[in-house]
Order: structure tokens, then sequence, then C-alpha cells
């Protein structure tokens, strides 16, 4: 499983890439606006950090608008994936950009119809919300079960991104249903670390060491 930082705070990309596991990252419109700059300048930074996927969200709601973003938005740099919203003119504006070869993840995924036309299309990732479907009394990891055996089925090529992540816990999940990548904020990233017994074991094998000088 791959994991993507979900922000747009250069600060935690740059803690998170000191340690080596982070694969890419996924913003959207709500984290580029919290850092007070452009998009363009948030994403080209983060691709001088992170040597992978960085996915950057159009704005526009009609196909030829997510087009002119699109096509604009891959200049910045060779690892950038446009990320778009799964409605009618989403997913053709998906299917333009995959038969030029520009990657793609497709988001906003609640069903795994909506998964099945993304990969139709020949979309990059697909970007089903785990958490939010939680927040509202769903089975998140049900619909991430679906999505995997369909395009299991098929042969679709559509990386399944766990999306929406609020726990540890989901982390764990998420793999064991083999999701091919999951995205999730620093804290998250951090939690998969912590276990009181390694904490307690360090603290013993450091005292011990002490104690026996």
């Amino acid at each position: 499983m791959e994991f993507f930082l979900d922000t747009g705070n250069v600060d935690e990309i740059k803690e998170a890439a000191t340690w080596g596991i982070v694969n890419g990252v996924t913003t959207n419109p709500s984290l580029i606006a919290k850092t007070g700059r452009t998009q363009k300048e948030v994403i080209e930074e983060i691709c001088s950090i992170i040597d992978g996927p960085i996915s950057a969200e159009v704005i526009s709601t009609d196909k030829d608008g997510m087009m002119k973003e699109a096509l604009e938005i891959a200049t910045w740099h060779k690892n950038v994936v446009i990320k778009l919203p799964l409605t009618e003119d989403g997913i053709s504006a998906c299917g333009e950009l995959s038969k030029r070869e520009i990657k793609t993840n497709v988001t906003l995924c609640f069903s795994s119809n909506q998964a099945l036309l993304a990969a139709k299309n020949g979309a990059t990732y697909i970007s089903p919300f785990l958490g939010r479907l939680d927040d509202i009394g769903h089975d998140g990891l049900l619909l991430i079960e679906e999505i995997r055996q369909i395009y299991d089925n098929y042969g679709f090529l559509t990386k399944i991104l766990g999306a929406s992540v609020r726990h540890s816990d989901h982390v764990r999940r998420l793999a064991l249903v083999g999701t091919d990548v999951a995205t999730m904020p620093l804290k998250v990233l951090k939690q998969l670390f912590g276990h009181p017994l390694t904490t307690s074991g360090l603290e013993k094998f450091l005292s011990d060491h002490k104690n026996s000088q």
C-alpha cells in the first residue's frame, strides 16, 4: 500500500518526507485555501519535496472549463495528477485526459457504480471517501471492498485511493481489503507509529541501560 499525505501544508510535508514512507500528496481547494497561497505555488513546492503523484483539483464544474484548467495544471510538473469531481462532466473530462495520457484522480466517490464509471474512462485513481460515509452511518469499508471486487473482476487498472481517513484503524482496515493507496492527514500518519507497549518498552530499555552504567 502507498501512503499519500492529504494536506496543502508544506511544513507538514517536509516533516513527513524525512521518514521515507510518503509516496505522494493529495490536495483539494479547501486545503489550498488554508495556505493563503495560489494553487500553482503550493503544488510546485510540493513537487520539489515529494517525488511522487501530487493531486491538484480543478475548480470548474463544466467539461470545457475542467479541460482548460487541467491542461494548464498538467504543465506545472510531470508528477501532477488532475483531480476531477465524480460528475457527468468530470467523468467525460477524465476520458479526454486519459486519451492524452494525463493522470487523473476522480474524487468524491460514494458508490461502487460511480467507481465503475471512473474506471471505464481510464481514471488513474478513484477516491472513495471512507470517513464521510462512516460519519453518516454507512459502512465506508464495504464500499472499498465492493470496488476492489469489481475492479478485480474486470481487470481495471484504476488504483483505489482510500480518502477521508479519520484514524489509524481506517488505515489498517484499508490495508486488509487490498486498497492501493491511503491518503491521510499528518496526525493520522503519526498515529501509525504509536503503541503503548513500544513506548513503555523503550522507556524500560533506556532505564535499564542508565542503571547499568
